[in-house]
């Protein structure tokens, strides 16, 4: 291999080892801003749900944690972004879960309420 040849391979490899280092640095910004995104929507689902009234208090959390990954968005820290912003999903999702149960289950009072009034008045029209 002749010296010309040496040094441009060099080159390419010492190219190829910036870019690739340079592909894993910049990936962690669109994974965090899609993160920050999808626990904002996740946010809103549950809100949308009703977990206000619901499930106050996993929302309250839900939405800090999803307030201090667009922070940390903001200061350029992307892995505590994502990491936040992931966190703020699963407790948007657990205020959402709560909400929607709570509501099945305020049906199913409901009808278990209709079930029992409808069968006093089946008992009354039977009785002589």
């Amino acid at each position: 291999m002749s010296m010309e040849s040496s040094k441009q391979l060099i080159k390419v490899l010492c190219g190829t080892a910036v870019l690739a280092l340079a592909a894993c640095a910049s990936p962690q910004k669109a994974p965090a801003t899609a993160d920050v995104a999808v626990s904002r929507n996740a946010v809103e689902n549950a809100v949308s749900a009703g977990a206000a009234d619901l499930a106050p208090q996993e929302l309250t959390v839900a939405r800090t944690k999803m307030m201090r990954a667009n922070q940390a968005l903001a200061a350029k820290d992307y892995k505590l972004a994502r990491e936040l912003a992931v966190q703020a999903q699963a407790d948007a999702k657990l205020a959402q879960s709560k909400a929607t149960s709570a509501k099945a289950n305020a049906a199913a009072d409901a009808l278990q309420q209709d079930i029992r009034v409808l069968r006093e008045e089946v008992e009354r029209a039977r009785q002589p």
